[in-house]
């Protein structure tokens, strides 16, 4: 089978047009196999009515192309709360990356891709950067958050902001950022108010509504459950 696509590809392009192909092993659903004959296959247009395109990808690259992965919604929520907590990292440390471009050759993550496309290991050696990133002394961070993102961006994860990453409304009912924004403001006055049982009582709604509240120096940060 996989012969005769290369055969009839190469025909209908009039010469090789990729340099190397690679064949996954079966996706299952639930535990059995995807097929059509079945109809337990889902589209990745249906997928992207309720997810986005990066937690998609982060499930998939989750297991080793020669591996059977088994697809299921608990893995996309498994994925889903990974990247949350990588970009809750990412947005914790402020500071800027170096402008001089990382060295793949010398990262782990870079030499676990070239091994058999293993993103497995690649995404923990992610893993691994951003627990150095957490514990990292501050002249430390730019150079770890440079290399987080450059393995990021190899994987075609961690490009987008983190911010709005994290504030991003998944669903169309959910609370709207102005409206959070807005309770967060009236929690402030409350607190400067000494209004304590008001303020407990904005929070605990946020969270009742899948929004959590960050407090710190700096002011109330907020992010999506």
């Amino acid at each position: 089978h996989h012969e005769n696509e290369i055969a009839q590809s190469r025909c209908a392009h009039g010469g090789d047009y990729v340099r190397v192909w690679m064949h996954n092993a079966y996706l299952d659903i639930d535990g059995e196999k995807m097929s059509k004959s079945l109809g337990n296959f889902r589209t990745v247009r249906d997928l992207l009515a309720s997810y986005r395109g990066e937690v998609l990808r982060f499930a998939l690259l989750s297991a080793h192309y020669r591996t059977p992965l088994d697809f299921s919604a608990e893995l996309l929520e498994q994925a889903q709360a990974t990247l949350d907590g990588l970009y809750a990292t990412l947005r914790e440390v402020q500071v800027a990356p170096p402008a001089a471009a990382v060295e793949l050759a010398d990262e782990p993550f870079y030499r676990a891709l070239c091994d058999d496309l293993n993103t497995p290991i690649a995404i923990a050696e992610v893993h691994a950067l951003a627990k150095a990133l957490h514990k990292a002394a501050p002249g430390d961070k730019p150079a770890l958050k440079a290399r987080m993102l450059a393995a990021g961006e190899l994987m075609g994860i961690l490009q987008q902001d983190p911010q709005e990453w994290l504030q991003d409304a998944r669903d169309d009912d959910a609370i709207s950022s102005d409206e959070i924004e807005a309770l967060i403001a009236q929690r402030q006055q409350a607190k400067l108010d000494k209004n304590y049982s008001l303020a407990d009582e904005i929070r605990d709604s946020l969270t009742s509504r899948g929004v959590i509240l960050e407090d710190s120096r700096e002011g109330t940060r907020w992010k999506r459950a």
